[in-house]
């Protein structure tokens, strides 16, 4: 059975489209919205609109007072949407506190693939490969020793927050003298963004094409809903994005998307989320490596529904609500 009532823990397009959603599954939808988005769009659709008290972006950031809410508005689910709070466990784990469900994966997986030196743990686990790079978050003193390595195989490094995604905290270094500055840029957007202000380095991949796998599971079973290629990007942020990757021999596409679905079952993933993968197919020793996993919904998922014709939201929030994939139509 689904849900009588679901808050929406966003604001702008993504809340539209979730109250869109939740109206064609017959679910009734509840908005929140700062002081200075009363006039907004999802504000205006959804069933029932609360205001919060407080302006600007951190009035999507308190967790209980959206918990409260959801509670008096007599919701028994919450959507996160994307950015803001859907990668938060501790958000996640307030609403299972409150007899509230997440849509979206456990507080656990949350943790898990929100700490990006544990995801990679996970994936030498799965036997999925990886580039080069630290265990964990580095000091300048250990990632400029860690570019020492690199430099003498002729390759850059990568300085990469811990936490967060969307391209933040980012920086590709080429020159020994730049990396201070860039190690310290990394920190300091790391921690403005996502409050988190470690950092970890990896080998820089060149030639490099990005491809992400978009991957549903119900808790026990886990589906490949198809690659994505976003490899046509400006600072570390998508300008297009291709399904299916043009780009992908038939065999390495398989090898991808096999190594995605491990992770996922190795983990027993809940909800949607995007396997994120370095491809370069001219390698012989490194043809791909697993670089990060969003377990979120993202921005682009209208790029697989144009091709899978598969309403990537309302299967999100189906799976949310205990029903497995295989009733979904979904082939695990």
């Amino acid at each position: 059975m689904l849900f009588s009532k679901v808050l929406i823990a966003n604001r702008g397009e993504i809340a539209v489209r979730l109250v869109r959603a939740l109206r064609d599954l017959g679910i009734a939808s509840v908005a929140v919205h700062a002081r200075d988005d009363a006039a907004a769009l999802h504000v205006q659709l959804a069933d029932t609109a609360v205001a919060l008290d407080a302006t600007g972006p951190s009035a999507y950031l308190d967790v209980a007072a959206l918990i409260a809410v959801a509670k008096a508005q007599g919701c028994d689910a919450v959507h996160p949407g994307y950015g803001f709070l859907s990668e938060r466990a501790d958000f996640a784990q307030a609403c299972a506190d409150a007899g509230l469900v997440f849509i979206g994966p456990t507080p656990e997986q949350l943790g898990l693939f929100g700490d990006k030196a544990r995801a990679r743990e996970l994936a030498t686990q799965c036997d999925v490969p990886v580039m080069p790079g630290s265990a964990g978050a580095v000091t300048l003193a250990q990632a400029q020793d860690f570019f020492a390595e690199q430099q003498a195989q002729g390759a850059g490094v990568m300085v990469k927050a811990i936490g967060g995604g969307g391209g933040r905290g980012m920086r590709a270094v080429l020159n020994a003298q730049e990396l201070p500055e860039a190690h310290a840029r990394c920190m300091s957007e790391a921690r403005a963004a996502f409050g988190i202000e470690g950092v970890y380095v990896e080998r820089l991949m060149l030639n490099a094409r990005h491809i992400e796998v978009q991957v549903i599971g119900d808790g026990k079973a886990v589906a490949s809903l198809g690659e994505r290629e976003c490899t046509l990007q400006r600072r570390f942020q998508k300008l297009v994005e291709i399904a299916p990757s043009p780009s992908l021999p038939e065999a390495l596409r398989a090898q991808v998307t096999q190594a995605a679905l491990r992770m996922a079952k190795a983990v027993s993933y809940r909800g949607l989320g995007t396997f994120e993968f370095l491809v370069d197919a001219a390698s012989a020793t490194l043809p791909f490596v697993f670089i990060e996993a969003n377990p979120r919904l993202q921005v682009e998922h209208p790029v697989t529904e144009a091709v899978t014709g598969l309403d990537l939201v309302q299967l999100q929030i189906a799976v949310a609500a205990g029903q497995p994939l295989s009733e979904l139509g979904v082939e695990a």
